[in-house]
């Protein structure tokens, strides 16, 4: 069965992530909203976060680890973004504590642990669930392990520490790779 493709207007029906027999139906939108805000195709990663509300935690930390620039860059990339909600969920100071520079090698690389080498689609992570009985494994920049599985219909990443987070906006392309908007914080 083929990826379903449709135009959804609003932003709230961007969350319905759901299985039709072995694939994933996922809407694929022109310019998906995030924060209220148009993602387009033609930015970057940065250029496209930077004009989120919903986003702005995640570019502040990005900015404090010189990460900028590599995420700027052709790529692909494909980024799990953590929403400022996301963020918030991590114990009370741990943000402010994680953008101090003392503290940037930690910032990096929990930043970086959002990242996978190449542009993995929600489609092409659910077709490696699929092929992997359940379950993928995909690596990140941080060469270490997060696992992807459909609970519920939902897109779940799990970190090395048992740490789940869904994603909440699939397939927002960006010129340089594609993020997946993601509801917590996961943790190399």
């Amino acid at each position: 069965m083929s990826l379903n493709r449709f135009t959804l207007m609003g932003a709230a029906a961007a969350l319905a992530i759901g299985l039709a027999g072995s694939a994933f139906a996922q809407p694929v939108l022109e310019d998906p909203m995030v924060g209220g805000v148009a993602m387009y195709a033609t930015k970057n990663i940065v250029e496209n976060a930077s004009n989120s509300p919903d986003l702005t935690t995640l570019v502040a930390a990005v900015k404090a680890g010189g990460l900028v620039a590599t995420l700027q860059g052709p790529g692909p990339f494909t980024v799990f973004a953590p929403t400022n909600e996301a963020f918030a969920k991590l114990p009370p100071g741990t943000v402010n504590s994680l953008l101090q520079p003392g503290n940037n090698a930690q910032l990096i690389k929990i930043l970086s642990y959002h990242v996978i080498a190449g542009r993995l689609t929600a489609n092409d992570i659910v077709n490696q669930i699929n092929a992997g009985g359940g379950s993928a494994v995909l690596t990140t920049t941080t060469n270490e392990p997060l696992t992807a599985t459909i609970v519920n219909g939902a897109l779940i990443l799990t970190d090395v520490h048992g740490g789940q987070s869904m994603v909440t906006i699939p397939n927002v392309y960006q010129s340089n790779g594609v993020v997946h908007v993601v509801n917590t914080v996961l943790l190399p």
